[in-house]
């Protein structure tokens, strides 16, 4: 049984191709903690709630690390391009296409690894409380929710509401 070299050809630069898509986005980047917040507290006995007001509002800037790409990129948008450009031509026309695709499969893979090791920035918020008792607290929270500045709040074992 003999397996034409096409039909092996665009089976690889379909697995090459699928392979290289999965470098395309990055992952994308949910929080799982939700408003109300449940800030880490120091173990207590028994519940403990306290009462205040929003003193504050305020944007915290964060930002992931990026990374050098490891080649991988390009070698595989190599692989693809090389493939695909195999597949024009004939005689010299066919090797300066398969190149020409090489080469640009390789740019293209680089480039799209570069971006998705790229440093993305991330934004939460830090809501302060002044409390009843003259204390002063900060929540770091993804959103702030409905809370505005002199919302009353309870505080309920490092877990922040309105009142």
């Amino acid at each position: 049984m003999k397996i034409p070299f096409r039909f092996i050809s665009v089976s690889a630069s379909m697995l090459a191709l699928a392979t290289l898509t999965a470098c395309v986005a990055p992952a994308p980047v949910y929080q799982t903690s939700s408003y109300p917040y449940q800030a880490p507290q120091p173990v207590q006995q028994g519940p403990y709630v306290e009462y205040g007001r929003v003193a504050n509002i305020e944007v915290v800037q964060s930002q992931s690390a990026g990374a050098a790409p490891s080649g991988v990129g390009a070698v595989a948008g190599g692989v693809v391009g090389g493939v695909l450009g195999h597949q024009v031509g004939s005689g010299r026309g066919n090797t300066a296409a398969t190149i020409a695709g090489a080469v640009g499969g390789a740019l293209i893979g680089n480039a799209v690894e570069s971006n998705n090791r790229a440093p993305r920035a991330y934004q939460s918020y830090r809501v302060s409380v002044q409390t009843d008792n003259g204390g002063y607290r900060a929540f770091d929270v993804p959103s702030p929710g409905d809370l505005r500045i002199g919302d009353r709040v309870r505080i309920d074992n490092g877990q922040i509401s309105r009142f």
